[in-house]
C-alpha cells in the first residue's frame, strides 16, 4: 500500500511538471523578435502597416519610393498627421507593441521614447538633410531689416527640441517660445546683429504643422515683433507653403526641408523663391521603430 501511494506521488510530480513546462513554452511562444504577442514576421506583427502623416510631405513620396525599391508589394502606407502619427506611437510604445513610422529628427518623440532608425542601405530617404530658409522675391527690397534676420537665423537640434519638448508636456507654443527666447538672448543677438528696428511693418511667415516647425516660426515671431514688426503666422501643408512664397502671398518660411523632402516643390518653384540660408544642419528622415523591435534595416521588412 505505501509502494502504491509512493508511486501515484510521484506521478503527480511528473504531471505537474509536464504541466508546467508546457505553461513555460507557452510564454515562450508568446514572446517575439519584433515585440508583438506570437511568431510572426515582422509584415504579419504590425499588419504590412507603415504609419505615415499628411500625403502632401516629402517624407510621404519617399517612403512610396521605399515600396518600390525595396520590393514591399505587401505593405501599405497610411496617411494622417503628425499628431496622429505620434498617438499611434505612443498607443503601440505603452504596450510594447510592434509599430513603424515615418520619422524625421528634430522631434520630440526620440526625447521621449526609445526610438531607432531602420538602416536604408539603398539610400532612398538620402543623407542628411538641411532645414533651410526660403522667402519670396523681392523680400531684400521690401523688407530689409526682415530679410537680414532670416538671413542670419541659425540654430541647433537642441535649441528647437527643448521648445518642443516644453510643449508637448503641456505649455503654449507661445509660452514655450518666449521662455526660450528670454533665456537664449545671447543667440537671438547674432541673429538681429547690424539691424535697425523697424515700426510696425508686416510680415507673413508660412509653415507645415511639424512640431519642429511651430517651434522655430513661433520663436522667430518673437523676434521680429521684438525688432518692431507685425508678424502673421499661416499653418499649411507643404505644397501650399511653397506656392504662397511663389506667387508672394507669404513673406518667408523657415521650413524648407532640402535636398530630399521639398525637393518636388523646390524644382517646381525653382526661380520664383529666394534661399535665405540654412537654419538648421543634421536633420533626418527615414523609417523609424522602437529599440524593443529586434530589425536594423529596411530590409528586414520582407522577412
Amino acid at each position: 500500500m505505501k509502494l502504491t501511494k509512493k508511486v501515484l506521488g510521484l506521478g503527480a510530480v511528473a504531471l505537474l511538471a509536464v504541466g508546467l513546462a508546457a505553461c513555460g513554452n507557452d510564454d515562450d511562444k508568446g514572446k517575439t523578435e519584433t515585440g508583438g504577442d506570437s511568431e510572426k514576421s515582422v509584415g504579419e506583427s504590425v499588419d504590412y502597416k507603415i504609419t505615415g502623416i499628411d500625403p502632401g510631405a516629402g517624407i510621404m513620396e519617399a517612403t512610396e519610393k521605399v515600396l518600390k525599391e525595396y520590393d514591399l508589394k505587401d505593405w501599405t502606407l497610411t496617411t494622417g498627421s503628425g499628431a496622429a502619427m505620434t498617438a499611434s506611437l505612443k498607443k503601440a510604445y505603452d504596450k510594447e507593441q510592434p509599430i513603424i513610422i515615418t520619422g524625421w529628427t528634430p522631434h520630440w518623440k526620440f526625447a521621449k521614447y526609445d526610438l531607432k532608425y531602420l538602416e536604408d542601405p539603398k539610400g532612398v530617404y538620402g543623407g542628411e538633410e538641411q532645414i533651410r530658409t526660403i522667402g519670396r522675391i523681392g523680400l531684400a527690397e521690401d523688407l530689409p531689416e526682415a530679410h537680414q534676420i532670416l538671413s542670419q537665423f541659425n540654430w541647433t537640434e537642441e535649441d528647437m527640441g527643448e521648445i518642443m519638448v516644453a510643449i508637448q508636456e503641456g505649455e503654449k507654443e507661445d509660452v514655450a517660445a518666449q521662455n526660450w527666447v528670454d533665456a537664449n538672448e545671447d543667440k537671438v543677438a547674432v541673429w538681429t546683429e547690424g539691424v535697425e528696428k523697424v515700426d510696425g511693418d508686416k510680415i507673413k511667415l508660412a509653415y507645415v504643422a511639424w512640431d519642429s516647425e511651430i517651434a522655430s516660426h513661433n520663436v522667430m515671431k518673437i523676434v521680429l515683433e521684438d525688432m518692431g514688426y507685425k508678424v502673421t503666422l499661416t499653418q499649411v501643408e507643404a505644397g501650399p507653403l511653397w506656392t504662397a512664397v511663389a506667387d508672394g502671398s507669404a513673406d518667408a518660411s523657415l521650413a524648407a526641408w532640402m535636398p530630399l523632402t521639398h525637393k518636388t516643390y523646390a524644382d517646381k518653384f525653382e526661380g520664383k523663391f529666394e534661399e535665405l540660408g540654412i537654419n538648421m544642419e543634421g536633420v533626418k528622415v527615414g523609417l523609424v521603430v522602437p529599440e524593443y523591435m529586434d530589425i536594423d534595416s529596411i530590409e528586414d521588412l520582407k522577412k
